[in-house]
């Protein structure tokens, strides 16, 4: 993780891309805590906890959240977290997991049926579900299995490591009883309507306006307050996508695949390719890492 830009006036961090974008963390007896950024902060991810005993407080937006054994709490992109406000009451054990909506395959976060307890009718940008006393074995098990595949990365683990989000996400899902109709936003899902069919070709901010109907400084600031990110950011994150899925699954030349996504100059794809995931194409298509 690391600070990328600013959301409502807070540092934003967001999630160093992989070919396994999902992390892990594991807080267990006296002495442990996880690891953060310091200060008011907003996500560019998605941020699921479990606390499995103990206790332990989250201050986001402004509100905090007293959390105890069996709570779920998922956090969304955008939503203001000041870690100076959270405390643990070790011993206790906790699991939490990031991960970016990429993660199981979005156009849009905000419309994925496995990502709406994130979006539902909650406000305040947290939200925390109960998990039943008779299911929490199968949660902690859940963790642990997808932390499991993370460490010891042996063959297939890509795959296996988002079997398990999946499956915590539909465990998830499945004890929120508010999120299916009213989590949409129709004119979010018209701005990645228009990123998902262009995102290939040359595309800007004013253009991705233009086509919803708004000003590029609205259209910005609605962008970035209810996902986190910029239009720019999501257009990037489309684009790298499909760098990825054409790296790992064809021959193509790196300046071929640049051009495909939306880079006709292989230098400007070159840099923007090694900004977001801090090696070269052909390096990251090389490595041992990539499914």
């Amino acid at each position: 993780m690391a600070v990328v830009g600013r959301s409502s006036g807070v540092p934003l961090v967001g999630f160093a891309h992989s070919p396994v974008p999902i992390a892990v963390q594991h807080v267990d007896g006296p002495g442990a805590s996880l690891p953060r950024v310091r200060g008011p902060h907003a996500h560019d991810f998605l941020l699921l906890v479990h606390v499995v005993r103990g206790t332990c407080t989250y201050r986001v937006d402004g509100r905090a959240w007293e959390l105890g054994e069996g709570d779920a709490f998922v956090i969304a992109p955008g939503a203001v977290v000041d870690h100076a406000r959270e405390s643990a009451e070790p011993p206790g054990e906790l699991w939490s997991v990031i991960f970016p909506a990429e993660a199981v395959a979005p156009a849009s976060w905000q419309d994925h049926p496995l990502l709406a307890p994130f979006v539902g009718r909650h406000r305040g940008g947290g939200q925390r579900i109960r998990v039943p006393p008779e299911d929490r074995a199968t949660w902690r098990a859940r963790f642990a299995d997808l932390d499991d595949e993370l460490t010891r990365r042996r063959d297939g683990h890509a795959e296996a490591a988002r079997a398990h989000l999946t499956l915590l996400l539909v465990a998830l899902g499945r004890l929120v009883d508010d999120v299916p109709a009213e989590s949409g936003d129709p004119l979010l899902a018209a701005v990645f309507a228009v990123v998902e069919e262009r995102f290939a070709q040359q595309l800007s901010l004013r253009e991705v306006a233009a086509a919803v109907g708004l000003t590029p400084g609205h259209l910005t600031t609605v962008v970035g307050r209810r996902t986190g990110r910029t239009v720019q950011q999501w257009i990037t994150e489309r684009r790298m996508r499909e760098a990825r899925r054409l790296l790992a699954s064809t021959d193509l030349p790196v300046a071929d695949v640049g051009a495909r996504v939306g880079y006709p100059d292989p230098g400007y794809f070159a840099r923007r390719f090694r900004a977001a995931h801090g090696v070269a194409a052909a390096t990251w298509r090389a490595g041992p890492g990539t499914p």
